[in-house]
């Protein structure tokens, strides 16, 4: 029997989404450290706040609209910055060290840039039509 082929969809080829993906990995990573009290607090809030972002760039691939594509990646960066304010609220609390929580800023920063520059080239494209 032959093996079939994985389609790979066109979001899959995105390296903002792939770098999206290995920082909600980080940050799950790092929430296993939380306390336990956390598991229905912070961890998950950080948790469906970190997948929202390259969810919401998956499902704004599926757009006709390069206006709704610029839309769900704007909701991408809301979500970046969700994260971020609950990172800082779990440095705040001594979950996370200085060390890692500079790391995750720094990994933030980065994805904030790529998802404006994303943005700004589907909100040029679209202007362009």
């Amino acid at each position: 029997m032959e093996k079939e082929t994985q389609y790979t969809y066109g979001f899959e080829k995105l390296n903002i989404w792939k770098d999206s993906i290995l920082f909600a990995k980080d940050i799950y990573k790092i929430t296993e450290t939380f306390p336990n009290t956390e598991k229905f607090g912070l961890v998950s809030q950080m948790r469906r706040a970190v997948v929202s972002i390259p969810s919401n760039i998956a499902e704004g691939s599926a757009k006709q609209s390069l206006k709704d594509q610029a839309r769900f990646t704007e909701i991408s960066k809301g979500s970046l910055f969700e994260v971020l304010n609950q990172v800082i609220i779990a440095y705040e609390l001594k979950f996370i060290n200085e060390e890692d929580y500079l790391k995750i800023r720094e990994k933030i920063d980065s994805l904030n840039k790529k998802l404006k520059a994303f943005e700004n080239s589907q909100i040029k494209r679209y202007k362009k039509q």
